[in-house]
């Protein structure tokens, strides 16, 4: 019986209690398609950065690429000043593992209201492939004369062919498996670059001239498109249903995820993966830490449990992953009154049981 090794940071706020219940679903998932799963938590977040200054040591990154996966809850703590915790555990992460593809399914569950007119479950199923580890987040840059008239402040978007080529072969190879034609829609698999040639033609010139070169090289089955990225977030709203796979660097794609994120029903249910394709990943809720909601068990947990799920997926339990996706599924078309926090309908725990008791079948 295989077994995964699973590193879990609940983190901040709301992401021990939203945690919990993508625990409780993984384990059931587990139970019913035989692998096992050993669980070490960790407590790097905003209550241990105010105990000891630290928010993810070196030591820690060393144990943590021991690991098959990470869980992650949520970042993000009220006495801690916005930045600290994200570039020092969220941000050093992703650059010190390597994890340098954002995925982000954007997919209307039923019974999920979403705020476009007239859209349904068959118009919002697309995905966002972000290049994760470059762009306007290396740092790159600084400030001179700081706190005077002429204060200058620069920080500048930086990319390499191998980083671009590298997300753009993930994307291609995603958009091959599970493109909209191989989940039995459409007539032709399509990966869209997300961009702006117009205006940055240095950095979006090397994404363009690279997209291209590979995918009439290696992909020719493969439809390609591109989009500026002022049109893809008025099309998104406009008329999602356009969009199979789409691929862009990180700014862009930290963007238009969140739109996403909207579009599909809010924070609430949108979950990612910070990829890894030869290394370890890590899987987190898109949402905060939802301070306001902390303890009183009303937090919708979908979001970290379809997280679970994607790292299920990722780890080569396919059925696994695809089995909470469809139990959310259910949850959301039946059970729910809604996604907000305290109008669920059920408590943290009573939507994880659900998830879990159909997941168990």
């Amino acid at each position: 019986m295989k077994t995964y090794k699973i590193a879990v940071i609940p983190g901040d706020g709301t992401g021990p209690e939203v945690t919990a219940e993508a625990v409780k679903v993984l384990k059931a998932a587990a139970g019913k398609f035989g692998f096992k799963v050993e669980l070490t938590e960790f407590d790097f977040g905003g209550e241990r950065y105010k105990r000891t200054g630290e928010t993810l040591p070196d030591s820690a990154l060393d144990e943590l690429r021991g690991f098959d996966a990470i869980l992650l809850g949520a970042i993000g703590h009220p006495d801690v000043a916005p930045g600290i915790l994200e570039k020092g555990i969220l941000l050093k992460a992703r650059f010190a593992l390597d994890q340098y593809i954002n995925l982000r399914p954007v997919r209307l569950y039923p019974g999920v209201y979403t705020p476009l007119k007239d859209k349904g479950p068959d118009d919002i199923d697309f995905v966002v492939v972000r290049e994760n580890t470059g762009d306007l987040y290396t740092g790159t840059g600084g400030i001179s004369m700081k706190g005077t008239p002429h204060e200058v402040a620069v920080q500048s978007a930086v990319y390499n062919r191998f980083q671009v080529d590298r997300c753009l072969k993930y994307a291609f190879e995603y958009t091959h498996k599970h493109g909209k034609k191989a989940r039995g829609k459409g007539d032709k698999n399509t990966l869209a670059l997300c961009g702006k040639t117009n205006v940055l033609t240095y950095i979006y010139d090397l994404w363009e001239r690279a997209f291209h070169e590979m995918g009439k090289a290696h992909y020719p089955d493969i439809a390609r498109d591109y989009y500026h990225v002022d049109a893809t977030c008025m099309w998104m709203v406009k008329n999602p249903e356009w969009f199979d796979v789409l691929v862009t660097g990180n700014m862009f794609g930290d963007i238009i995820t969140d739109l996403g994120a909207m579009i599909q029903g809010g924070m609430g249910i949108a979950a990612g993966g910070n990829i890894n394709p030869e290394g370890v990943s890590m899987f987190e809720p898109i949402g905060g830490s939802a301070p306001k909601y902390t303890g009183k068990g009303v937090i919708n947990p979908l979001a970290a449990i379809c997280a679970a799920g994607m790292m299920l997926e990722h780890l080569g339990q396919e059925p696994a992953g695809k089995a909470i996706e469809d139990s959310v599924k259910f949850v959301t078309a039946n059970k729910l009154k809604s996604l907000a926090a305290g109008k669920m309908g059920y408590s943290t725990a009573e939507v994880g049981d659900l998830v879990a008791q159909k997941v168990a079948g």
